[in-house]
């Protein structure tokens, strides 16, 4: 299948807190490998994104740093020595708090909007219930982001922006990856509040790599990751507390070739939560992980 051209191409350019920004001609970036290394691995990021747009700023209650608190913070500097051993990189530059696009795309909550939802966009799922639907009500510490109700209008226009070239991009990636190699491996990255990073049992975990138990991602891939991971000293758990989200759910096809796997995080690795900057580990596990990359870019299927 021949993928669609792709138009959103700019390289991203920045680590800089979050400014407000009206240009969204660009709502993700695309790196591509080198051709010499180019195989079978797409990386995105979905959630890193910390563009915050000014007429969402207007409309919001918070200040800067509370609105970052829902952030996969830094994730796309953690990934993106893969490019160079022959991922493509798809990381979104606008944030998870404008729209979600590891959600359904029209998962809203009908009570953020002062008029009625379309039928088929009055979501049911538990994420609405907590308020984090494709559009979101609140941030990851539950704070309210709105001091008013938005307009489907608003919503619509978010997810025709950045949402749908997003996905747009990511179907192209993954069409033009598996009439090249006859197979891809997309790997979702995520980092999780060092509070979260704990398995049903309770205890603590580093990694979390879910696969939609076994549904998603061919389990051999899966236990590679584990073993490489577990050789660095790390603790890995598999499908709790996350399983994988809208894209791993999506786009998980083994039985077609098109593997997705999502990886998690503990921020306590690498961020400083408070401040929402690198910690001391950061480059420690920079390192570590592009172990794993190498260890992912020898999957041959």
């Amino acid at each position: 299948m021949q993928a669609p051209a792709l138009e959103n191409e700019a390289m991203y350019s920045g680590r800089s807190q979050a400014t407000p920004a009206e240009d969204l001609r660009s709502p993700f970036s695309l790196l591509r490998p080198p051709a010499a290394v180019e195989c079978p691995l797409i990386f995105a990021s979905p959630h890193s994104g910390r563009v915050y747009p000014a007429r969402m700023m207007a409309a919001s209650v918070l200040d800067e740093r509370q609105i970052r608190s829902s952030e996969d913070a830094h994730v796309d500097a953690l990934i993106e020595g893969a490019q160079d051993l022959g991922a493509s990189l798809l990381l979104n530059r606008l944030a998870r708090a404008y729209v979600d696009v590891n959600r359904e795309p029209y998962e809203l909550d009908p009570a953020m909007f002062e008029d009625e939802l379309p039928a088929w966009a009055q979501g049911r799922s538990a994420r609405v219930a907590a308020g984090l639907g494709a559009i979101a009500r609140v941030v990851a510490n539950g704070l309210e982001i709105y001091g008013r109700k938005l307009t489907f209008a608003e919503a619509r226009g978010r997810i025709e922006e950045v949402y749908l070239p997003y996905h747009a991009a990511l179907r192209g990636l993954i069409d033009e990856t598996c009439e090249k190699f006859g197979r891809v491996l997309v790997i979702d990255w995520h980092s999780m509040p060092a509070a979260a990073a704990r398995t049903s049992q309770g205890e603590v975990c580093d990694f979390v790599l879910g696969d939609r138990y076994g549904r998603s991602c061919d389990r051999r891939i899966v236990e590679a990751a584990e073993r490489c991971l577990t050789a660095r000293g790390y603790r890995v758990a598999r499908n709790t507390p996350y399983a994988g989200g809208y894209t791993t759910e999506h786009y998980g096809r083994p039985q077609e070739g098109v593997h997705a796997l999502q990886i998690e995080i503990s921020r306590r690795l690498y961020l400083d939560e408070e401040a929402i900057c690198a910690g001391p580990a950061f480059s420690e596990l920079k390192q570590d992980l592009e172990t794993l990359f190498v260890c992912l870019a020898a999957w041959r299927g």
